[in-house]
């Protein structure tokens, strides 16, 4: 009895410190687009994010509990996504889900019945559309819709009061397509004309030579990367010098290798965060400076995303991040709280934490312009 005792207790000294690791430990999952059609938006976002993270747990963590950050790669696949996500909540049991890129993928999660039961809150998806509030779903970006305001503002600013829309109908687009309505009728804007991006090519075609000939005052596209290169490569033969607009989630390096470097000349796009490439605030300062430090890939858009998502979510945890039955995940102070130059949760009753909205000039030469 007493040899059995003893053996007892040995094991029980090797599993102890696994026990003691698991309750230092802050697990943070995510699935998203790594190897898919938007790879380069999820590689950068995850590098925002890690970034942040490796800089907490250097200092001791959230009150000495370390974060360890899970990612899965759904290949931007809906389907793929969903049972990711199961496997972050039933094996490896996420205390935090933070989302992947689109609508779809999003939709599909906040849908599947894993996600349903864990009680959990989808945090910071690369998404925009307008869900229900009690969807269990916050977003730190702002929405479709105030992005394609601040679009039309820019626009509005030169006198220009005429657009054409290239849209590609599918139900990662569908809300985006209709906010875009809302607002052209909200602003007083006409329409030019439509391409719509479907599998006949004869079509589009002859819908991208009426809308070039038409000379709308720019171009608004609602569509996928891989279709929006594939229209601006055609609409650039006919209409070279004219304005085309799009979505912070364009894969600006895919649109380039489809496109080509002369056709992106002329193309803007809205952007969430200010410029990543200088240091004017204190979040951009600081997320240039821990790229640096902790990564060797250069920074972009959506690094910066990620590190001030990540940031942002610090500050949203209950106290010591411990969660409680019954108490909600995230607490959003009122009157909302700075970032480091950027406010974040002013708007009571959203579910997007940031209102921060600007535009960009993409060049063949050095990428976006701000």
């Amino acid at each position: 009895m007493k040899r059995i005792l003893c053996k007892c207790l040995a094991a029980f000294s090797l599993f102890l410190p696994l026990l003691t690791h698991a309750a230092d430990t802050i697990v943070v999952g995510q699935a998203i687009d790594l190897s898919g059609p938007n790879a380069d938006l999820g590689r950068d976002y995850v590098a925002g994010i890690k970034t942040y993270f490796d800089v907490l747990n250097t200092k001791g963590g959230i009150n000495g509990r370390r974060i360890q950050y899970l990612v899965r790669d759904d290949r931007g696949q809906a389907d793929l996504a969903v049972k990711a996500v199961a496997e972050l909540i039933d094996q490896a049991h996420v205390s935090y889900l933070f989302g992947g890129v689109g609508d779809d993928v999003t939709r599909a999660v906040l849908n599947s019945a894993d996600f349903k039961r864990s009680g959990l809150t989808l945090y910071a998806p690369l998404a925009g559309a307008d869900y229900q509030k009690d969807a269990r779903i916050l977003f730190w970006r702002p929405s479709y819709q105030q992005e394609i305001r601040h679009i039309f503002s820019h626009f509005d600013k030169l006198g220009i009061k005429d657009i054409g829309i290239v849209y590609q109908e599918t139900a990662a687009t569908a809300d985006a397509y209709q906010r875009l309505l809302e607002q052209m009728k909200e602003s007083g804007i006409k329409l030019s004309g439509t391409v719509h991006l479907s599998k006949d090519a004869n079509q589009i075609g002859k819908e991208t030579a009426a809308l070039a000939a038409a000379k709308p005052g720019f171009v608004i596209m609602v569509a996928d990367t891989v279709n929006a290169g594939v229209f601006l490569k055609e609409f650039r033969r006919l209409a070279p010098q004219t304005f085309v607009a799009g979505s912070s989630l364009t894969n600006l390096t895919t649109l380039r290798q489809l496109a080509g470097g002369k056709a992106v000349e002329w193309t803007v796009f809205s952007q969430v965060v200010p410029n990543p490439g200088i240091g004017s605030s204190p979040i951009q300062l600081e997320h240039l400076n821990m790229m640096r430090k902790y990564r060797d890939e250069p920074v972009s858009a959506l690094t910066l995303e990620g590190f001030a998502a990540a940031k942002t979510w610090i500050r949203l945890l209950q106290p010591g991040a411990k969660r409680v039955a019954g108490q909600p995940e995230y607490v959003i102070p009122g009157g909302g709280f700075d970032i480091g130059g950027y406010m974040m949760g002013e708007t009571a009753g959203s579910n997007h934490l940031s209102n921060y909205v600007d535009i960009a000039l993409f060049n063949k030469a050095s990428g976006l312009t701000y």
